[in-house]
């Protein structure tokens, strides 16, 4: 493919993860060709590579997860394009932060077996803000008495958080306990910018017995499993 076409196919792509608003895999990118002049995977990769080159020094940038790739602001940028939205990011129960933490990192696991670990009944209003922030699915029955719903996390999960697979968490080793995890979650939700409308949030999320019940609410949406 000379130069010419190359330039053409990257106007292409990156006129379509501008008007996305979602993350596209390459399958994707390549179907929005016609058959007869679909470009070849290791052509779509290197126009991406050059797509990705031409954002340097740039505000945004492309990057690749789970989902495949989209356009985002540039994280040092973050609070200046924050001021754009009247929404407040959301904040989130230590609750909410360390059960989803236990399900990224012990999943598949039950309900139960997370209230073992923490010590304290998980609130229904915890699991269903989880699950409609399609961050944690169920993905399967344990097989004993009860037959009890197993958690893990989504594609969503790992779109939302910069990942591509689970393997990019930090290390259990790294972390001292499920309150620094909780944090470093939360940090990650401050700091995520995308080109995305936050009109979609959804409501506050609920709290269990250990967390207080007078934090802030606003917000944004982002495993996949094996």
């Amino acid at each position: 493919m000379n130069e010419e076409n190359l330039r053409r196919v990257q106007n292409i792509v990156e006129a379509a993860l501008l008007t996305a608003g979602r993350p596209l895999s390459l399958e994707q990118l390549r179907e929005l060709f016609e058959e007869a002049e679909r470009p070849a995977r290791q052509i779509m990769e290197h126009v991406l590579v050059m797509l990705g080159k031409a954002c340097e020094g740039r505000g945004f940038e492309l990057r690749k997860v789970a989902s495949g790739y989209r356009f985002q602001v540039r994280q040092e940028y973050a609070p200046w394009v924050g001021r754009l939205f009247e929404e407040k990011p959301q904040r989130y129960s230590r609750a909410l932060l360390e059960t989803l933490a236990l399900i990224a990192y012990r999943q598949p696991i039950t309900r139960g077996e997370i209230e073992d670990i923490r010590g304290v009944t998980v609130s229904s209003n915890i699991i269903r803000t989880l699950q409609e922030r399609e961050w944690v699915r169920v993905v399967g029955h344990k097989d004993v008495p009860g037959r009890p719903a197993m958690y893990a996390t989504t594609r969503q999960f790992l779109d939302y958080f910069n990942l591509t697979t689970l393997e990019q968490l930090p290390p259990l080793a790294e972390i001292r306990d499920l309150e620094e995890i909780g944090r470093e979650i939360e940090q990650e939700i401050q700091a995520e910018i995308k080109f995305e409308s936050p009109e979609s949030s959804p409501g506050p999320e609920g709290t269990d017995s250990e967390a207080s019940t007078g934090e802030e609410s606003a917000g944004d949406s982002s495993t996949t499993l094996h």
